[in-house]
């Protein structure tokens, strides 16, 4: 039987402390949720493997490195609400749940949004719950969020789900350009959203975030 606790802890002590990720709350959370229960069943074996695990076409649990970075970067402190974008089968959502007061996840995927669900009330996570609906619309009747984090890639990002953050709150994205891509922190103040690099990293483009083209006859 495979020891999926040592390797959460392992995976904890050389990909996650070694990244400079110090904040208590994100290391007891990614040694307490099993990330194996939140990857497709035929692939529990790769879940604490340092890359991106597939869940559906174009659509990944990002890795714990980038995850936990993102993370410690967004600062998601206990009494907030947060909106977790692209949650796939529900991992990020299970670790933010223990960051923040309550969590929203995004889904647009059916089959996704009824099996993270069902997994996170599997596991207890009772302080999250997971809307169905296109990704890049988030979920304005349950904001403003304190916190706004997006499980994937982005090119650009819609005003309408900047607009679901709340004045002084945060956001973290993956920008990608071509095969190159970096997180960046975006903080509301004054109501507009001023974008600071965090790390480098890189994510398949989410549906929904991808630059529109314009095609000239």
């Amino acid at each position: 039987m495979t020891d999926f606790r040592h390797r959460r802890v392992t995976m904890v002590d050389t990909q996650v402390r070694p990244s400079d990720v110090t904040k208590f709350p994100i290391i007891e959370a990614m040694l307490s949720i099993p990330r194996e229960v939140f990857v497709p069943d035929a692939r529990r074996e790769t879940a604490y493997v340092g890359e991106h695990v597939g869940v559906a076409q174009g659509r990944v649990v990002l890795d714990p490195r980038t995850l936990a970075k993102m993370l410690d970067a967004l600062d998601v402190q206990p009494v907030e609400l947060v909106l977790d974008v692209g949650c796939g089968l529900g991992y990020s959502t299970a670790v933010i749940a223990r960051l923040a007061e309550a969590v929203v996840a995004v889904e647009e995927d059916e089959a996704l949004a009824a099996e993270a669900q069902a997994r996170l009330a599997a596991e207890s996570v009772d302080n999250a719950a997971v809307i169905r609906a296109p990704l890049a619309a988030g979920s304005a009747k349950h904001g403003p969020f304190d916190a706004i984090a997006i499980e994937g890639g982005v090119e650009e990002i819609p005003a309408s789900l900047l607009a679901q953050l709340k004045e002084g709150g945060r956001i973290a994205a993956i920008f990608m350009t071509g095969a190159l891509g970096e997180v960046r922190i975006g903080y509301k103040i004054d109501g507009v959203v001023t974008w600071r690099f965090a790390f480098n990293a890189t994510a398949p483009v989410l549906p929904g975030f991808a630059h529109r083209r314009v095609f000239a006859l």
